[in-house]
């Protein structure tokens, strides 16, 4: 792929990445959102095109034979997550490209565009308060709570691994700082 500026965050689940990707995104009009493709079910205010692309898992399964796919994982038993190649192309030629994705994601990302890629993690304040998001949510059951629990302990292992650690203990500092690395990255 051509030079591009890619940004990436990347948390556990329930850590805050996505709100503060909205947060950018409206901050940085130039900036184009990377829409992840998925096979878990659409929540209830979910639209497929603009939270994810909702594929089928046959579909997913023949986007990652054809390498359709920058990046993808099966997160869960047959629940895969992944970057459609399609999405950075295209939206690179309108300005930077955000990516809100796991964190092996976003590991794929940075050895795939190295110095092209920024890659910020945002952690959560504490693994209490991540617990307490989650429970929050309510749309977890005690399995799956259990299980993204268990995942984030394995995420937060890598946190210091990216290009910077982003706490979300405060929204406004937690995008203020996103804002103020990514301004750095892109020399604005």
């Amino acid at each position: 792929m051509p030079d591009q500026n890619v940004i990436v965050l990347t948390a556990p689940s329930g850590a805050g990445k996505t709100t503060i990707a909205h947060r950018v995104l409206e901050q940085m009009p130039e900036m184009q959102f990377s829409v992840s493709a998925t096979t878990r079910p659409a929540r209830p205010d979910e639209v497929d095109g603009e939270d994810y692309h909702f594929l089928s898992v046959d579909e997913f399964q023949r986007r990652i034979d054809n390498g359709d796919l920058l990046e993808y994982e099966e997160v869960y038993p047959d629940q895969f997550y992944g970057t459609l190649r399609s999405e950075i192309e295209t939206k690179s030629e309108e300005g930077p490209v955000l990516l809100d994705i796991d964190v092996d994601g976003a590991t794929n990302v940075k050895a795939a565009f190295g110095d092209d890629a920024l890659v910020l993690f945002v952690a959560p304040p504490s693994k209490e308060e991540l617990r307490s998001r989650l429970q929050g949510r309510g749309t977890e059951n005690d399995q799956a709570l259990a299980d993204r629990l268990a995942r984030a302990d394995r995420e937060l292992e890598k946190a210091e691994s990216f290009d910077g650690v982003v706490v979300n203990d405060d929204l406004e500092e937690a995008v203020q700082e996103t804002l103020d690395r990514i301004h750095q990255f892109l020399e604005l």
